[in-house]
C-alpha cells in the first residue's frame, strides 16, 4: 500500500535567514527575485547557447557575492587549473573563489566528493558546471543510467537546500545544464520540477548581443531580457533591458 500524507505549512519551522537574499550589489540582483538577489535554499538551472558566456556570468555573480562576505563555491567538471588561468587573467576577482576541480578526483566517486565538500564548506551559493558532467562521471565509475545519476545529484543538492550541512546553511545552487542543437532544454523533467527558476543565456539572433532571461521563476524577479557584455575587465558589464 502506498502511504500518502498531506502537510500543513504551520508544522514547518523555517530559519528567517532563508528570506535574506544573496546579493551582488549590481543590476543582476533585481532579476533573480522580488527581494533583489538569489534566495537561499533555491536551485536555478542555467541553460544557453555554446560560447555565450554561461560560466563567466555565473562566476562573476558568485565572485561579487564573495565580496559581500558570502561563502561561495565553483564545482568544475569541465575545466582544470590551466583552463582557469585565462579566466583569472581577465577577471582577477575569480582568483579568490573556492574551486573544486572534479578532474583532480578522477578515480573517486564524484557524488561522494561533492557531498564531502558541500557538507564541510556549508556554502551560501554554489555554481555547478555542469550537472551533465557530474552525472557522466558517476556513470563511468558506477554504471547505471544517466537519469539515475542525475537524480542522485539532485537529491544531494536538495539536501543542502534544506540546510543539512555542518553550519545548517540553506545553500543556493546555480546549475549549468545542456541544451539541444535546436536550443531546447536537455534533461529530465525532474530537473525542471526541482528548479526554483530556469534561466536562459543566449545570443540575440538579430543583433548578436548576449542576454539572459528567466523562462520560469517562482521567486518573482524581472521577466525582461537583461543584455550584457564581456568586453570589460574584471566584471561582466550589465547593459540594458529589452
Amino acid at each position: 500500500m502506498l502511504e500518502v500524507k498531506v502537510t500543513q505549512m504551520r508544522s514547518f519551522d523555517f530559519d528567517p535567514k532563508m528570506f535574506n537574499p544573496l546579493r551582488t550589489g549590481r543590476k543582476i540582483d533585481q532579476f533573480f527575485s522580488a527581494e533583489h538577489g538569489v534566495m537561499p535554499g533555491t536551485c536555478t538551472v542555467v541553460a544557453g547557447d555554446p560560447g555565450v558566456g554561461k560560466t563567466t556570468v555565473l562566476l562573476d555573480i558568485i565572485a561579487d557575492m564573495k565580496s559581500k562576505n558570502k561563502r561561495v563555491l565553483y564545482i568544475s567538471g569541465e575545466m582544470n587549473r590551466i583552463d582557469m588561468v585565462g579566466y583569472c587573467k581577465r577577471y582577477p576577482k575569480f582568483r579568490e573563489l573556492d574551486i573544486l576541480f572534479m578532474g583532480d578526483y578522477a578515480d573517486e566517486c564524484p557524488l561522494k566528493v561533492t557531498e564531502e565538500i558541500l557538507t564541510r564548506g556549508s556554502y551560501d551559493c554554489v555554481v555547478v558546471d555542469s550537472l551533465a558532467e557530474l552525472a557522466s562521471f558517476y556513470v563511468e565509475i558506477h554504471g547505471g543510467t544517466y537519469k539515475g545519476a542525475t537524480s542522485r545529484f539532485l537529491g544531494l543538492f536538495e539536501k543542502h537546500n534544506l540546510g543539512e550541512n555542518n553550519d545548517n546553511v540553506n545553500t543556493a545552487f546555480l546549475i549549468i545544464q545542456q541544451v539541444t542543437k535546436s536550443g531546447s532544454f536537455a534533461g529530465s523533467n525532474k530537473i525542471k520540477h526541482l528548479a526554483t527558476a530556469m534561466m536562459e543565456i543566449k545570443f540575440d539572433k538579430e543583433t548578436g548581443d548576449r542576454y539572459l532571461q528567466f523562462s520560469k521563476n517562482r521567486r518573482g524577479g524581472n521577466a525582461n531580457k537583461l543584455y550584457y557584455s564581456l568586453n570589460t575587465q574584471n566584471s561582466v558589464n550589465w547593459m540594458y533591458e529589452g
